[in-house]
């Protein structure tokens, strides 16, 4: 058991810190519910911030404030400048593993600007950064002959108790999806690098459907605890239809946003809940939304917004050299997560967080485009590095065998749930719910209503059984375990939500529409369901 480190997740953090633990001398084992190549990283497309020169004007000092500032006074200053200070190595890294960066005819890495930044430093793939960045990673985990078991839906995180009453992590359950059979895996040390919870909004965000915060809710359930789950950060361009995402690049590079009379109402490189307020106010007027990139022309587009203009034409029909693509805000990232410290631990012993699913206390309020590939480097390095320390000083012997079993019974329990109810109809309700009433503006009596739902739908998950009562490939059962997850998610979304009873970054109330110093705090929310609020 000592020595070996568990990733559970594949996307760019969970990979990055598997690299950095196998580096460290762990052995590593990568668990994920997919496939590395199907993880939301690949929709990152805008780039990676990093300040690579300051010839344009531009710093680390600025890089530091620009975050500040888009997180609303509830960035946590110390881990922001930990990590605009470590982006150049960040950056120097990736590019020394062979991510394919766009080049500058000085064949330095391109930089492109983003909204919210004083000035160009997302380096960038094309419009392809987070996959080609993903892309590599997976390449060199191969190369490592790093394990990764595909198809493992998690369950729970093991933990045990020592003679001082703290939790520690020993190992984690799953299923596998291919047999049905309930796995259990020891270790000391495991990283949790699950993604984010935007999936909640169902139809109306651009994540994979893999994103219905499993990690979160199971550490919850471990003992973890959580913060800033009210923040869900919408991006303003989503196609309209199908809610794919249509980068930031677009507008970084000199696209416009118009309404239906071809009127430009916005600043399209402010930060994104102000742009996505801004559409969402002139869609309450009856208007259509469009992004207008033709004036960029076919050479610029070819070589720069690839991805962009075959998205537009695959879903959309569009053909952006002559056509306006309708867009609408959709989810797309959500700043809260499980409470991490400066190592990237949470309270669990053994337990670390990194990516999406964790709060390092970066984004704040509404994350700044470009820090999210940014962060999943600079603190998967970090995790990946404390967790093989940690796992390498573990000194217990921990029997965790008879945790199958128990295991194995709640999931009888599950398949011998009655089928009166659909829950994916409940699910695509609790998506509706979630985009009219707890989506870019809100209000304290519909957040109100849309919890008491929420309530409702956990007391009737027993009537919401599964269909399918086959073992292997069983998808309903696991789509039953995710919706389970939302609720659970939903919940504390809720609760975080009410309570903040003022508008800041992502979360805007409208009947509070200011800012309010007393409520500079994150939102604290531990396994008891107690609400604390901390500094």
């Amino acid at each position: 058991m000592n020595n070996s480190v568990i990733v559970v997740g594949a996307g760019g953090a969970a990979l990055v810190a598997a690299l950095n633990a196998y580096k460290s001398g762990a052995k590593v084992i990568i668990i994920t519910k997919e496939y590395p190549t199907r993880s939301q990283t690949c929709m990152a497309q805008g780039g990676i911030n990093a300040v690579l020169s300051q010839e344009n004007g531009d710093s680390i000092e600025i890089h530091v404030q620009n975050t500040l500032k888009s997180a609303n006074a509830l960035a946590d200053e110390k881990s922001v400048r930990y990590m605009c200070n470590e982006a150049p190595k960040a950056v120097k890294w990736l590019d020394s593993i062979g991510v394919p960066f766009s080049r500058t005819k000085e064949s330095k890495i391109a930089q492109r600007k983003l909204g919210g930044a004083y000035a160009a430093r997302a380096c960038y793939a094309q419009d392809y950064t987070g996959l080609k960045i993903l892309h590599t990673l997976y390449d060199r985990c191969l190369e490592a002959k790093i394990e990764i078991l595909n198809e493992r839906y998690l369950l729970e995180f093991i933990t045990n108790k020592d003679n001082d009453n703290k939790s520690y992590v020993c190992g984690v359950s799953v299923l596998n999806k291919r047999s049905g059979e309930i796995e259990i895996y020891k270790s000391p040390s495991v990283i949790v690098a699950t993604g984010g919870y935007s999936r909640i909004f169902h139809k109306y965000s651009t994540n994979s459907t893999a994103q219905t915060g499993d990690g979160i809710a199971a550490a919850l359930r471990a003992g973890a605890r959580v913060s800033d789950m009210e923040f869900i950060q919408f991006h303003p361009t989503a196609l309209k239809n199908s809610s794919i995402l249509i980068s930031e690049s677009a507008r970084g590079a000199g696209g416009y946003l118009v309404n239906s009379k071809l009127e430009r109402f916005t600043n399209e490189l402010a930060p994104r809940d102000e742009v996505s307020q801004a559409i969402y106010d002139e869609i309450k007027k009856g208007e259509d939304i469009y992004l207008d990139i033709r004036h960029l022309g076919a050479e610029f587009i070819e070589n720069e917004l690839p991805q962009e203009a075959k998205l537009a034409k695959l879903y959309e029909n569009i053909d952006v050299l002559s056509d306006l693509i309708p867009i609408k805000p959709a989810a797309h990232y959500t700043m809260g997560g499980i409470e991490v410290d400066e190592n990237s631990s949470t309270c669990i012993n053994g337990l670390f967080a990194v990516g999406e699913c964790a709060n390092h206390k970066i984004h704040g309020a509404n994350r700044l485009g470009g820090n999210s590939l940014l962060e999943l480097v600079v603190f998967g390095k970090q995790a990946g590095e404390n967790a093989a320390i940690y796992a390498k000083n573990f000194d217990k012997e921990v029997d965790i065998t008879e945790q199958k079993t128990i295991f194995e019974k709640n999931i009888t329990i599950i398949m011998n749930y009655t089928n009166e109810m659909n829950f994916y109809e409940n699910q695509a309700k609790l998506g509706e719910l979630f985009y009219k009433h707890v989506g870019i503006k809100r209000d304290k009596t519909e957040l109100q209503s849309v919890l008491d739902e929420v309530k409702k739908m956990k007391r009737n998950l027993s009537k919401m059984g599964v269909g399918d009562k086959t073992k292997e490939y069983n998808t309903n059962l696991i789509e039953f375990l995710e919706f389970k997850n939302m609720l659970e998610i939903s919940e504390l979304i809720l609760i975080s939500a009410i309570n903040r009873d003022e508008s800041r970054g992502a979360h805007f109330r409208v009947d509070f529409p200011n800012s309010d110093n007393k409520f500079m705090f994150h939102t604290v929310i531990d396994n008891n369901g107690t609400v604390s609020y901390e500094d």
